[in-house]
């Protein structure tokens, strides 16, 4: 390892450019960070979109967020091949899944960065942002350079630099549902030196699903956030910038319809609240025979989830899960090249802790036919009965986790011909405090030949367990990348080899229920299983082999992507449901999945004003080796993970029907996906669906208008499945929406 470290301070031979020293990079090494020095302007390489040749990616520059209307994360599914992010649950429910890898809860498969800040809780990936300038999705593991839980790609985001714009911007939305956006920032600059901007967003909505039990609203949402963001080059060699963000939500949700009476109907709180701030500040010094960039972040997650865990209108049990959480991230590198080599390599490090509270309360029904009526139907002469008709089962986390990694790549350019290779180290280390508790207890009866009952004993049930579990998790991922530049540049096609790496953890969401097995062992009944056996789940590892084309006209008509790629996972975790009449989820690994599929997109423009924009992503992932004890699923579908992924768009710009300054455009587009397998034995699924959409602006160089349909054809579809104590439940996709975006602009560009 110290040799790998040493290898990434070779001599660098600067070259004079306007602010000082420039340095020619690889593009592949500077994909996922070459706007940490965009500031100084020493790299003089555009972000993601310079890597096209070396990697499947795709970018969305300012335009086109514009066009598609995006402002968050899960925009841009779909518009990448094989990337699929369903809406579905409260925000807090990031789930994402590429070629077949992802996982609806705990560690993720694909990294976000917004602004350099690395999100480290994907229950904050779910966030709105008012002026992205462009969005850059990298598939296949990213693991070497972006570490841990990027084994299915990685997304940055950069919003608006006040060094690139300077003025005013606002943007004011309705649509369905009376759901409200207002967004407003101000970008100045007060020399060539400094700059700042402040931007402010609010969001509301009424929600689109009721509930038939009382008849209210249960996806309403109200929503702030303020980011500000200051940029500062001190000198020619020096940058500095440093982005604040605190965001605010208050949301109902969760409205899954009851596969058994086509109903959503129950009769407790299901809400999600979430205050998330972080701070991250990014110091870039271009020496003149090295330049070294820090990226020091602090994260803070303060949040709340009410659920009805049995979601029917009976009184079963009722989860809160209140959390806080802090992190600390750094990450120390330094790059360069000397002729035909370019290097990247550095250090990694991050800590983060959480107190988490999880009490799940009993009512009666819960009590009586979870509990009462399966204990009396073993025993049924001596029946109990329970002392309330509620009781707590409390459940208390502290886990902490912290690693350290060592990184580097290299890129060497034989004529042609382009090589990388990349190592990272990787080392974690995840510790888990827990306390359970529950104070309840119970009569036991003595059932008389005349049917009546006596009491027989009284059995309290004084349970607190507490205890503490640690796993070390230690990884080398390497990288290697072969490439051929042909026809100028414009034809490049390309292998690389990948590993993939997601840690272990521990299924919190569990405690709950190896408490309620332990209520029942007072009874005689025995337990289901222990917490050593259900708590835990081992890291997931993929090796990842794909071939790829690239193809660009030299006058920009057209760009042409194609990428085919193999997965070969080890232990992947899989979000089950345990047996029994249980609520709990767990993470569990299969033995070995596969996944292979094809990627296509591309863009073709048939004169100046029409564009055509489309994708398209297939993946065939299925188990090779998992038995869960109960049935050898071998040969099945991974569920969740969507066999297709489809996006096109035309875009008609129309200057010859301007007036007064007013240019109409029109905008028709589709998004698919589907098949969505649910479960592990294929059993249930949902069909391939498309989502067509229609859109009409009005732009004027200060102002645009945008009216809007979504879901034109008002299709009815499912994005999600679970079971819960033996029932099944969907959530439907959004119906039909129509609404208006009116964009207001005042100011100058310069590089945007």
């Amino acid at each position: 390892m110290i040799l790998l470290f040493i290898m990434t301070l070779p001599a660098l031979v600067p070259a004079e450019s306007a602010y000082g020293y420039s340095f020619v990079l690889s593009d592949s090494v500077v994909a996922h960070r070459a706007h940490v020095l965009k500031p100084l302007e020493v790299l003089g390489v555009k972000n993601g979109a310079d890597d096209a040749g070396r990697e499947a990616v795709t970018h969305l520059d300012g335009v086109d967020v514009r066009r598609y209307g995006l402002e968050s994360p899960k925009g841009v599914a779909e518009i990448a091949p094989n990337f699929y992010m369903p809406d579905y649950g409260s925000r807090m429910t990031s789930s994402i899944y590429v070629r077949g890898l992802g996982a609806r809860m705990e560690q993720p498969v694909v990294g976000l960065s917004i602004d350099n800040v690395p999100v480290m809780n994907k229950d904050s990936y779910d966030t709105d942002l008012s002026d992205i300038a462009d969005i850059e999705v990298l598939r296949g593991a990213q693991s070497v350079l972006n570490g841990r839980n990027t084994m299915g790609g990685h997304i940055n985001i950069r919003t608006l630099s006040p060094m690139s714009w300077q003025g005013y911007r606002a943007t004011v939305s309705y649509g369905s549902a009376n759901t409200v956006g207002v967004s407003a920032g101000a970008y100045m600059k007060f020399d060539e030196r400094l700059a700042t901007s402040l931007t402010a967003d609010f969001g509301r909505s009424d929600g689109f699903f009721r509930n038939t039990y009382d008849g209210s609203r249960l996806d309403r949402y109200i929503r702030g956030a303020l980011r500000w963001k200051l940029e500062w080059r001190p000198s020619s060699r020096l940058s500095m910038s440093n982005v604040a963000s605190l965001s605010l939500l208050d949301q109902g949700g969760y409205p899954y319809v009851s596969l058994s009476s086509g109903e959503i109907a129950y009769n407790d709180t299901c809400s999600y609240r979430r205050t998330y701030f972080s701070d991250g500040i990014t110091l870039a010094w271009a020496g003149k025979r090295v330049v070294v960039t820090s990226r020091t972040s602090v994260q803070y997650l303060d949040d709340e989830m009410r659920l009805d865990q049995d979601f029917t209108s009976d009184d079963y049990f009722t989860l809160r899960q209140s959390r806080r959480e802090w992190t600390v991230t750094e990450d120390l590198f330094t790059r360069g090249s000397r002729g035909a080599y370019s290097w990247l390599g550095g250090v990694f490090a991050f800590y983060k802790h959480s107190d988490m509270d999880a009490p799940v309360t009993f009512y009666d029904t819960g009590i009586r036919k979870l509990i009462e009526e399966h204990r009396n139907s073993a025993n049924p002469e001596y029946p109990i009965a329970w002392d309330a008709r509620s009781f707590v089962l409390g459940s208390d986390f502290k886990p902490a986790s912290g690693g350290v990694a060592l990184y580097h790549e290299s890129v060497v350019n034989i004529g042609r011909w382009r090589l990388e290779a990349g190592l990272r180290c990787d080392f974690e280390r995840s510790v888990l405090s827990y306390r359970s508790h529950s104070n309840t207890g119970y009569t036991v009866f003595h059932k008389l030949p005349d049917g009546t009952l006596e009491p027989y004993s009284h059995t309290p049930v004084d349970i607190d367990d507490s205890g503490r579990l640690a796993q070390n998790f230690l990884e080398l991922l390497p990288k290697f990348s072969v490439s051929y530049s042909a026809a100028g540049g414009r034809l490049t096609p390309y292998f690389t080899f990948s590993k993939g790496y997601k840690t272990g953890g521990y299924n919190t969401q569990m405690f709950s229920d190896v408490l309620q097995q332990r209520i029942m062992s007072y009874m005689g009944l025995s337990q289901l299983y222990t917490l050593e056996e259900i708590v835990s789940y081992r890291p997931e590892k993929s090796f990842n082999y794909e071939v790829g084309l690239h193809a660009t006209h030299p006058a920009g008509r057209y760009s042409l992507d194609f990428a085919a790629f193999y997965i070969d996972c080890r232990n992947q975790q899989l979000t089950v449901f345990p047996p029994g009449m249980t609520t709990g989820r767990i993470m569990t690994n299969a033995g070995r999945t596969r996944s292979f599929g094809v990627e296509l997109s591309g863009r073709y423009r048939f004169i100046e004003d029409l564009i055509l924009t489309a994708s398209y992503g297939y993946t065939n992932a299925t188990f090779r080796e998992y038995n869960d004890g109960r049935a050898d699923y071998r040969g099945c579908r991974v569920p969740y993970a969507p066999e297709q992924t489809l996006f096109a768009s035309v875009d008609w710009r129309m200057p010859f029907a301007a007036v007064a300054g007013v240019t109409p455009s029109l905008q028709l587009a589709a998004r698919g996906a589907g098949r969505i397998f649910w479960d592990e034995t294929n059993s249930l699924k949902q069909n391939f669906y498309c989502l067509p959409s229609l859109s009409l602006d009005f732009s004027h160089e200060n102002w645009s208008l945008r009216l809007w349909c979504r879901n034109l054809t008002d299709t009815e579809y499912d994005v999600f499945y679970f079971k819960s104590i033996g029932n099944s439940f969907v959530q439907q996709g959004r119906p039909r929406e129509f609404g208006a975006t009116l964009r207001l602009r005042f100011g100058r560009m310069r590089t945007y």
